[in-house]
């Protein structure tokens, strides 16, 4: 019994040692040098977070002319296997460079001489071909001086090499070949010794024979992370260079106004972000294996689809004859090449997706980069890594294949195009519409307008998507509501929800198959129901200064020569009369939106509503503007004087002239049809292109918008004890045009001073 509990037992640790092994080996392309194609040694962090080996980037800074700049970054003492004066006796002497070679490496750039002076006023910018990212990145004056190693990652790769035995033995630095085994290695001299050698190099009784011998390793690490340029240990982080930083790092002018915090701070926040990604990726590993056999059945029927369409059109090209024979080859080279790219695309996506299973190549290297336990080299090691996992855990996320499966693009139509042979192509899918903003717009419902690009394939149809941009983002992938198979260039979407954002796009679909989808549109729909009503001429309107469209949605306002006379008596007194227009539709509750827009050359408009009751009485007798010198106590205003001061005003109207609109403390009261503004002072703003007034009946408050950007530009009180309706008033030329409905406005009736009228 007790030794089938022991087999158990073994079996189980040989088990777990072997997934170690596993997932050390598929950790292997992380620890891999993108230059050499080897195990890092001593990498140096790149200014866009990638790693080389200083070795390899010294070659490469080399290869790129620059000389003088591949400095030791750790600045580090030298060790007795790189200083020819102090070699071993069984080596034989390093030849020193000739006075004439040392003159030519002086000249091109290395170090000072005499002529040269430090600190030029045109320092040289030494730029790093990255061989990871493909891309050129700066180093600054100091080179390769002044880059951090990162030491977690060479810790890292130790424990890599000591899991799976990677290179073997380790042989000593200071023996004439062939080298003994080492058996000691000495942190201090930065060099591993066999016995003789350690012996050797740390005689007794000198300062030597105190250094304390380790196990030999082939990567030999300072205690901390040092700053590059002042040697200094790193203790803070400066979030706006996202870079380490010393003491006197955080005095210099470079860092001043930055935000720089505590290098355990960074850590702990890093490390929690790095933990919550690598935990979210870690507990989701059915969702990783899920989409990996999503792939993989992808690339299967990629394979299938693919020669089903090279069949298809190797059938059609042979019906034709020889002289699609050259053509058909061409075809064909077109689908493999399509082919083999996605493929491609899909087998990286499935490697990509592979890295995340549990112990494996990235996952596996971040659990080890957890078990860092010095802050500033997790934080230098973390960051990159955080940004790989982050932009892996969003893959995660809106995850989709990297390539199509489908080959419907490869389809040949040969009915008419057989006079055009040698013009025979594929199938091209349309291009991305273009959306035409200026006829887009979100009104009682939301009218999207598009086009082609000019040498865009003709698409059949199109599927327009949408949807709310302010509702909380639920899990999983973005959805949208789609309408397929809309004809024509434009849509309607009926019954939006008020107060809302929404954003649109468009794609077109053929024969070849959809398209890339148009950019997203954003539109803001109205805080409240539209209202529907046309303009009224009946009351208070003038026909011989008032000229009122057919379609009774627009009035334009002709000053004559009474307005030119009423000027010239300016300074002996004259009346002006007010023109008023109504809406035939009165408000009893609820909350109403509509718009207009106003002619920025109105000398004088104003927008609003009123109470149905008190606009007629107004109406029957109008009053009328007073120049300067008429009497204000003349019994011509809006009845204001009898009222209370806690009183709603009966009238509230927004003050537009000559492309301003009056925003002054009169503006909110019942100035209303006196045109009494209150104070000269009050301040005015750019008239936009529309105007939005939104009512509130339950609560008594009418707004004022900007129809295009809906931001408020005022709100005033309103006495609502009865039916209220939209107004509009006229002092001198002016013009004033509703906003179109967008949808089919149904009939209905409404009333107004007694008078039933068919809306």
């Amino acid at each position: 019994m007790a030794e089938g509990e022991d087999m158990q037992t073994f079996t189980s640790i040989m088990d777990a040692l072997v997934r170690i092994s596993t997932s050390m080996k598929n950790m292997e392309k992380e620890l891999l040098c993108p230059v050499c194609q080897e195990m890092y040694k001593q990498p140096l962090v790149l200014p866009c977070t990638h790693n080389v080996c200083q070795a390899c980037a010294r070659e490469v800074l080399g290869q790129q002319g620059y000389i003088g700049h591949g400095g030791d970054p750790s600045s580090e003492p030298t060790s007795p296997a790189s200083t020819p004066s102090t070699r071993s006796p069984r080596l034989s002497r390093r030849t020193l460079p000739k006075p004439d070679r040392l003159d030519r490496l002086l000249k091109s750039g290395f170090g000072t001489y005499p002529g040269r002076k430090r600190g030029a006023l045109h320092p040289q910018v030494i730029m790093f071909p990255c061989p990871a990212c493909q891309g050129d990145v700066e180093l600054g004056e100091r080179g390769l001086a002044g880059l951090f190693r990162n030491l977690t990652l060479e810790r890292v790769v130790e424990r890599y090499r000591q899991s799976v035995s990677v290179g073997g033995a380790i042989l000593c630095q200071l023996c004439k070949p062939p080298p003994l085994e080492a058996t000691k290695g000495c942190t201090e001299c930065r060099a591993t010794f066999c016995n003789e050698c350690f012996k050797l190099f740390h005689p007794w009784g000198t300062q030597k024979a105190q250094h304390e011998p380790t196990l030999p390793t082939l990567s030999f690490r300072p205690k901390g992370l040092m700053c590059p340029d002042h040697k200094e240990e790193v203790t803070h982080y400066c979030k706006t260079c996202q870079r380490l930083v010393c003491q006197l790092c955080r005095v210099r002018r470079t860092h001043s106004g930055h935000k720089i915090t505590p290098v355990l701070s960074a850590y702990q926040a890093l490390k929690d972000k790095l933990t919550k990604s690598l935990t979210y990726i870690l507990g989701n590993q059915d969702t990783v294996q899920t989409q990996i056999c999503e792939l993989e059945e992808a690339v299967r029927h990629t394979e299938v689809s693919g020669q089903q369409a090279k069949e298809e059109v190797s059938q059609l090209v042979r019906g034709l004859g020889a002289v699609l024979e050259e053509k058909r080859a061409s075809l064909l080279q077109a689908i493999e090449e399509c082919q083999q790219e996605r493929l491609a695309r899909l087998s990286a996506q499935i490697q990509e997706h592979r890295s995340l299973l549990d112990g494996s190549g990235l996952v596996g290297y971040a659990q080890e980069v957890l078990k860092e336990t010095d802050q500033p080299c997790f934080v230098q090691a973390a960051k990159q890594l955080h940004n790989r996992i982050a932009r892996a855990t969003e893959a995660l996320q809106t995850f989709r294949p990297a390539a199509s499966s489908s080959f419907r693009h490869c389809q040949l139509d040969v009915g008419r195009e057989m006079k055009l042979l040698t013009e025979l192509n594929f199938l091209r899918v349309p291009e991305a519409p273009v959306i035409d903003t200026q006829r887009t717009f979100a009104y009682d419902q939301i009218f999207l307008c598009w086009r082609l690009p000019p040498h865009s394939p003709p698409a059949w149809h199109y599927t327009v998507e949408f949807r709310r941009t302010d509702v909380p983002a639920q899990p999983g992938p973005t959805r949208w509501q789609r309408r397929e198979e809309v004809r024509g260039t434009s849509a309607l979407l009926e019954n939006p929800d008020t107060g809302s954002v929404y954003v649109l796009r468009v794609r077109g679909c053929n024969k070849a198959g959809y398209g890339e989808y148009s950019e997203d549109v954003h539109l803001h729909t109205p805080p409240a129901p539209v209202l529907h009503f046309f303009l009224d001429g009946r009351w208070g309107a003038s026909r011989e200064r008032l000229a009122i469209s057919k379609d009774q949605r627009a009035v334009r306002s002709v000053p004559g020569l009474p307005l030119l006379l009423a000027a010239d008596r300016l300074l002996t007194g004259c009346h002006l009369s007010v023109d008023v227009v109504l809406g035939n539709v009165a408000v009893t509750q609820g909350r109403s939106y509509w718009a207009c827009a106003v002619d920025p050359a109105s000398y004088l408009v104003k927008v609003g509503v009123g109470l149905e009751s008190k606009l007629q009485e107004s109406f029957q007798g109008a009053p009328d503007v007073i120049s300067p010198r008429y009497d204000p106590d003349s019994g011509h205003d809006s009845g204001a004087e009898d009222a209370t001061v806690e009183a709603s005003p009966p009238f509230a109207f927004l003050t537009i002239g000559m492309g301003k609109i009056l925003l002054g403390s009169g503006a909110s009261s019942n100035a209303g049809l006196t045109g009494r503004d209150g104070p000269a002072a009050g301040c005015t703003v750019p008239l936009p292109p529309r105007l939005g007034i939104c009512l509130d009946y339950e609560r008594g408050r009418v707004s004022f918008l900007d129809a295009v950007s809906f931001r408020g530009l005022l709100e005033c009180p309103l006495d609502c004890s009865g039916p209220v309706c939209p107004a509009f008033c006229f002092i001198g030329g002016g013009a004033v045009q509703l906003q179109e409905p967008v949808g089919t406005k149904p009939e209905r009736k409404v009333t107004i001073g007694g008078f039933a009228k068919l809306d």
